[in-house]
């Protein structure tokens, strides 16, 4: 039996199961119910009802069967290690790779490539996710930080919660934004017309992206964005929400946009002081190629 443990940081209250479905990507609202039936979801340490209103700091124990997991193989898959020791490691993850395994991706992931290059990974997140401390889209490029052991994993779950962890992004977006710069604060939750996206609700998780324009084209902007919260596709729903929505997404943005096989988005840099050592820690990365030659086709 595995466990995972999830702190509720939001004043607002939400449903322990709709919350949990945007947490664990790979359970269902039956598998969750039913391991709260069986009581195997717990707040902190109590018996609940799946209709149960979480508050803030409410502790949540998820405990998993291992028979109900998935395998996960290592792969002797490359990626690029732009910084590691012996707690944790800093990977620039390539657009269109899979964070972690699940039903639709049980491999190919940079789950199973990590699983391969690294001896240890922490444990906190049971065997679908070990190490990953947060997760950025498929198609979303650029730096994370994996943990190597729990006690590593347990300071950078807190760190990011209280917004220790600096995490700029670069985006390309429709409009060309006048003011040069902002600050998005518009609250998140799952879009209940639509299970799998998100979108501004009245009463949902506070949310905020500051953003400064880079550089300016006809009809389009380069942006860096430095987020306060991480909720799930924040940027992509944050842009959409002030009508310049990034290029290539095919989610939140229009029918009509570059060919770029997803959205415009890269994790360009981390600034943080490490959890175990205190020394500070900053990563820059370029843009990657493909992001590159958007823009070189925009300059043109």
């Amino acid at each position: 039996m595995k466990e995972k443990i999830i702190k509720y940081n939001s004043e607002v209250s939400e449903r322990i199961d709709k919350f949990l479905i945007t947490e664990i990507s790979e359970l269902s609202r039956t598998n969750i119910q039913n391991l709260i039936n069986q009581n195997n979801i717990l707040v902190n340490n109590n018996v609940i009802k799946p209709n149960y209103k979480l508050k803030n700091d409410d502790l949540i124990t998820i405990k998993f069967n291992e028979s109900e997991e998935l395998d996960v193989v290592k792969q002797n898959i490359p990626i690029q290690i732009v910084y590691e020791d012996d707690d944790l490691l800093i990977v620039n993850k390539d657009k269109g790779m899979v964070v972690h395994p699940s039903a639709g991706h049980k491999d190919g992931t940079l789950v199973n490539a990590l699983m391969y290059h690294c001896k240890n990974l922490s444990s906190i997140n049971g065997i679908i996710r070990p190490g990953i401390v947060h997760r950025i889209d498929k198609d979303t490029s650029g730096l994370l930080i994996v943990a190597k052991n729990d006690k590593s994993h347990i300071k950078l779950s807190e760190m990011i919660a209280n917004k220790e962890i600096k995490r700029r992004y670069y985006a390309l977006v429709h409009g060309n934004i006048k003011h040069d710069y902002g600050t998005i604060d518009a609250p998140i939750a799952r879009n209940p017309k639509e299970r799998k996206e998100m979108a501004i609700i009245d009463g949902g998780k506070p949310s905020t992206t500051n953003f400064t324009v880079v550089k300016r084209y006809e009809k389009y902007s380069l942006i860096e964005c430095e987020l306060e919260t991480g909720r799930t596709h924040q940027i992509r729903v944050h842009m959409k929400y002030i009508n310049s929505p990034l290029v290539g997404d095919k989610v939140y943005g229009p029918r009509r946009t570059l060919e770029t096989k997803g959205q415009m988005l890269h994790s360009k840099s981390l600034e943080f002081v490490h959890p175990i050592s205190n020394k500070k820690i900053e990563i820059n990365t370029e843009l990657p190629q493909y992001f590159k030659d958007v823009l070189k086709k925009l300059e043109q």
